[in-house]
């Protein structure tokens, strides 16, 4: 499991001070960046050197508990499956140890130039398993 710590800025927040329900997809993106950094890799190098882009091919969201301003949250990434060009995570978004989103997101790596699936890069994958 990987832990990814942010806070809940103004800019996150609609005018009731909550973070709004689409803001939760962007805390999720900077936490599976985060987590593929951790590893030791960055998107571009797996850009500029694998020609692969790391892509959502589908989210199912469920919002349990609202997050607010100045909140610090925590996601959760967990890795759930591993395919042969896919993978996914299961992601939360974390308030005082209280679920607020609950996802599950599954990534596919497709070639940069096709726009088509291809394999899981070796670099990528021992790091996920």
């Amino acid at each position: 499991m990987h832990s990814f710590k942010l806070r809940v800025y103004y800019e996150d927040t609609d005018a009731g001070g909550i973070v709004y329900h689409a803001n939760y997809l962007n805390f999720a993106e900077r936490a599976r960046t985060e987590m593929i950094r951790d590893f030791g890799i960055t998107n571009g190098h797996l850009r500029d050197d694998h020609n692969i882009l790391v892509v959502v091919r589908h989210i199912d969201i469920d919002y349990s508990a609202s997050a607010y301003l100045e909140d610090e949250l925590i996601v959760e990434s967990t890795v759930e499956a591993i395919g042969r060009t896919s993978f996914t995570l299961k992601q939360i978004v974390m308030r005082d140890g209280l679920a607020c989103a609950t996802m599950m997101v599954k990534l596919v790596c497709i070639d940069t130039d096709s726009g088509r699936p291809v394999r899981i890069p070796d670099i990528l994958k021992e790091k996920i398993e």
